[in-house]
């Protein structure tokens, strides 16, 4: 990793949102077509990187950030871990990009049907153990499934899970030193979002 420290030209927190937003409208229209990365760009992107935005989401092969918000080369910071789980390492992650890239947007984006977020559930309602790795992970999910609404069920609770995950993991960025200076400096902004599988759509949650 490069580890330039000095501000870069960026566009503001607001102008990355919209360029997601635009991108994902793009994608939903079929107006996308990825062609390969002229040679040019590739060399000036082997020198250094200023991704506009920088993105926590699952691992899932449904979700591949870049396609679904129309996004090319060195334009997005992407973590991928399933359950899009804040641990260390990921915080470490982002915490880069924020610092030494001063990538003004970061989206903690999950999706409908996650099987992390399943697995949880059942950890978390049927006593449900999982392979010893897996349960690693489901463990961390579990703290944010202290909120949900006790009277749902089915898709409907994974549904509920899937965001309240989402909005958990933001308070924990919030929660930290670190990450709230950042965010108080005004150049950075978070938002949450939910990946539809079935239409393509991100939905920004307010």
């Amino acid at each position: 990793m490069s580890h330039d420290s000095s501000p870069a030209t960026q566009i503001s927190a607001a102008e990355a949102l919209q360029r997601l937003k635009d991108g994902n409208q793009k994608f939903l229209r079929g107006e996308l077509h990825f062609p390969s990365a002229p040679q040019e760009l590739l060399v000036e992107l082997a020198k250094n990187q200023q991704p506009f935005a920088m993105i926590l989401g699952c691992a899932d092969s449904r979700v591949p950030p870049e396609l679904i918000f129309g996004a090319g080369f060195g334009e997005l910071f992407v973590v991928r871990v399933a359950g899009n789980v804040l641990s260390p390492e990921v915080a470490g992650s982002l915490q880069y990009a924020g610092v030494h890239l001063h990538t003004p947007l970061v989206v903690i984006l999950g999706h409908e049907g996650c099987g992390a977020i399943k697995a949880a559930l059942d950890t978390k309602f049927e006593g449900s153990q999982h392979h010893s790795r897996i349960q690693v992970l489901v463990d961390s999910l579990l703290p944010a499934l202290e909120r949900l609404d006790p009277g749902l069920e089915g898709e409907a609770l994974v549904a509920q899970a899937v965001e309240v995950n989402v909005r958990w993991t933001m308070e924990q960025i919030l929660s930290s030193p670190e990450g709230r200076a950042r965010l108080e400096e005004g150049h950075m902004k978070m938002v949450g979002a939910i990946y539809e599988l079935a239409t393509g759509r991100v939905r920004f949650l307010d």
